[in-house]
């Protein structure tokens, strides 16, 4: 980067420790009670939302020229309409989503407290069409929701345009109040050079976003706008910028050929831009917005562009967990972006993810999408696939601790832990007939209680059509606008809910050893396994060093592989087998998240060796410590599962070895994954060593990033226990 992106990367460090405080909840509030009380909920819901964006304070810094900033995660930032008891006001108890779908769910005891967070549907984790802006202006999308409006006789239809309108003029009202704060700082500005900088902003964003973008320079500063716009709407976890290059590549391949911009100048904007998204959440690692670049483009061909390349050279170059910068890689995707992707793992800092682009498409395609709607996939945040600007917000909105209803199954319904009845289910391990007998109880009670996640989420969809209607986001969510309905109450064209089942790994393995054990080999009775389990395997260590030494899922063992594929696949096509009511379906997402850690502490010793508490497997990653055959192998068994039903994504940790992460090992790796059908490969490369040396010395490795599963952390962040499993996980090589 540039002299003066190193002066503002350092300057905004002083930002990150500041104790920002927000006026957007009692604004919110305020429009919503207090200044429009008589009008339609739709239209407070809409002036509320314009009325505290067009309060928000603005802020102008040195050195920058991108201008707008809005701070998240602070005091006073929330948003009452998720929640009750706002700290502003307790009227939001009738209007927001949680206490009226909580309401509205019976209350089950006993699986609210034997699946915890089973109660909430989370929202977000979804990416926009904000192309639509980039090429028509706010003011074009305005013209046509009028044209819209005055066709329809649906009066819910009429509401809906008006609630988009008044949006979409809440953001033209707070674009103005931005140019009017860059020029009266460069009227106050002594230093001319400055001053011109900022008129030169100004009259930028004068332009953009009302007008359609005609550089790249305009077209990175209507993206960010809009951007923080909804955000600020609709401001969850997982929602990120998604296809950014294909988006700003015609702009800037324009500017290229004209000359009016050189390739170092859009590197240091991408910095710029860069820089800006990260400062405003900075602390909030967990938090993820990702920018997917490369893969392919709707006709077919490359979308792997020159700044595909520049994103990915930017980030590396940043010590920032914001924004999450991963790759759409298909087979064919040219040699020097693969070698990109190599340095990426090696160099960039841990926070490198990369998809396989032509297996996700299939998948998708599998599960119903229209081939060219499948090649808009991206990622929003940790890694859960949805169709950019053609998917409803709840692609990720619970999980599910599986590793634990294989538990209940063995143990007649009781939490080994703490011996509590789960489920109505009197069945132990000794008790099954037949190994098949076991599997299909196991499978019966998964389809259960995934049955009761989904009848609560559609619950909260509901509430969140009602009370959170999302108008900004709605307007560039395809085909909302045509059918004058939110995202979640029929708009968009393809509203389906994700899930993710965390620890099937585990199970698969579990099967597997008690195949073996008790039904094939007969080693040990199932009493006798049980009672060691109940007891995390003391006084039965010969028990122990037994499971564990049988080969599992990792290894090249095709049985332990087949089942679990089984496992997977009874997950995977439970979700699939639901239908919500505005025609969308369940869609898996395998993901693990921090959860591998939380929820293993609630997992009692398993039969394949694992001990009570301990981390559950990464997503589909095989356990830390089976893939004891080598990279090849591993990557062979996890390849070779039914990813192509999984079209929701399914990760995988694949933590490197510090001696072998050089491009000749590297590179054929993840070339074998993509070639072989894997979806997500990520993973660490960083020695024991300085883990533990960060461990000891916190303050001395404050910088230093790990990849924890589905995003990127400051390793001194993480609580000891995810620290742990990140220490311990399998460091592959070239065996």
């Amino acid at each position: 980067m540039n002299n003066r992106m190193l002066r503002y990367y350092e300057s905004t460090k002083a930002h990150w420790d500041d104790k920002w405080k927000s006026p957007k909840e009692a604004n919110w509030t305020k429009a919503f009670f207090d200044l429009h009380p008589d009008l339609t909920l739709s239209e407070r819901q809409a002036h509320a939302f314009a009325y505290a964006l067009e309060n928000e304070p603005i802020y102008i810094y040195p050195d920058e020229l991108i201008a707008g900033h809005i701070y998240y995660q602070m005091e006073g930032s929330n948003l009452a309409v998720y929640a009750s008891g706002s700290a502003t006001d307790d009227r939001w108890s009738e209007y927001a989503v949680d206490p009226v779908a909580q309401r509205q769910i019976p209350a089950d005891p006993m699986f609210d407290t034997y699946q915890f967070a089973s109660r909430a549907a989370f929202s977000g984790h979804v990416t926009w069409d904000y192309g639509m802006i980039l090429t028509q202006g706010v003011d074009g999308i305005l013209s046509d929701v009028a044209e819209l409006k005055n066709k329809t006789t649906d009066d819910k239809s009429r509401e809906f345009y008006d609630g988009v309108s008044i949006s979409l003029q809440g953001l033209v009202n707070w674009t103005d109040a931005l140019v009017k704060a860059l020029r009266n700082a460069a009227s106050h500005e002594s230093n001319s050079t400055r001053s011109s900088e900022l008129l030169e902003m100004a009259d930028i964003c004068e332009r953009v976003p009302a007008k359609p973008a005609s550089t790249f320079r305009e077209a990175v500063q209507s993206f960010y706008l809009q951007y923080l716009a909804v955000m600020f709407e609709t401001p969850n976890g997982g929602m990120g910028p998604g296809r950014l290059d294909y988006y700003l590549w015609p702009f800037l391949e324009a500017d290229l050929r004209e000359g009016r911009i050189t390739r170092d100048d859009a590197f240091n904007l991408i910095v710029e831009l860069f820089i800006k998204l990260d400062e405003r959440i900075h602390h909030w690692d967990g938090w993820v917005e990702a920018i997917v670049v490369g893969g392919v483009n709707p006709d077919g061909t490359s979308g792997v562009n020159p700044l595909s390349h520049i994103m990915v050279e930017a980030i590396i170059e940043l010590n920032i967990t914001h924004p999450s910068v991963y790759v759409r890689l298909p087979a064919d995707a040219p040699s020097d972006f693969i070698d990109l992707c190599a340095h990426y793992v090696i160099d960039g800092g841990n926070r490198c993810q990369i998809h396989g682009d032509d297996a996700t498409i299939t998948a998708l395609v599998n599960d119903g999408v229209q081939p060219e709607d499948a090649t808009m996939w991206a990622a929003g945040g940790c890694m859960e696939v949805g169709m950019q600007g053609l998917s409803g917000d709840m692609l990720w909105c619970f999980i599910h601790n599986v590793a634990r209803t294989f538990e209940v199954i063995i143990n007649g319904g009781k939490l080994l832990l703490t011996g509590e009845q789960a489920i109505p289910f009197a069945k132990e391990l000794p008790e099954y007939d037949s190994f098949e007998d076991l599997y299909n109880a196991f499978e019966a009670e998964l389809d259960r209680e995934i049955t009761i996640r989904m009848q609560r989420t559609d619950v909260f969809a509901k509430a969140y059509a009602k009370y959170r209607p999302a108008f900004l986001l709605s307007s560039m969510i395809h085909d909302c606008l045509e059918r004058g309905r939110n995202l979640l109450d029929g708009g968009a064209r393809y509203p389906d809910y994700g899930g993710s089942g965390l620890g099937i790994p585990n199970v698969g393995d579990c099967l597997y050893c008690i195949k073996k054990a008790v039904f094939d080999d007969k080693r040990y009775t199932g009493q006798e396994i049980l009672d060691a389990l109940r007891v995390n395997f003391a006084g039965h260590e010969e028990m122990l060093a037994y499971l564990r030494s049988i080969s599992k899922y990792g290894s090249g063992n095709q049985e332990a592989v087949e089942l679990v594929d089984r496992v997977l696949l009874s997950f995977s096509n439970t979700l699939k087998s639901f239908k919500n009511p505005m025609g969308g379906h369940g869609r898996p997402v395998i993901l693990g998240f921090i959860w591998v850690v939380e929820f293993g502490k609630e997992v009692g010793a398993t039969p394949d060796g694992r001990l009570a508490g301990t981390p559950l497997a990464q997503s589909m990653s095989p356990q830390s410590g089976s893939a004891i055959n080598g990279v090849t192998t591993a990557i062979n068994d996890a390849t070779s599962l039914s990813l192509d039903q999984v079209s929701g994504g399914a990760s995988m940790m694949w933590d490197i070895d510090i001696n072998w992460a050089k491009p000749e090992f590297v590179r054929p790796v993840i070339e074998s994954f993509v070639d072989l059908g894997g979806l997500v490969f990520q993973g660490n490369v960083v020695s024991i060593e300085k883990l533990r040396e960060a461990q000891i010395n916190p303050a001395e490795h404050r910088d230093l990033i790990v990849r924890v599963g589905g995003f990127s952390a400051r390793f001194t962040t993480l609580d000891k226990t995810m620290q742990e499993e990140i220490i311990t996980r399998y460091k592959f090589s070239g065996n």
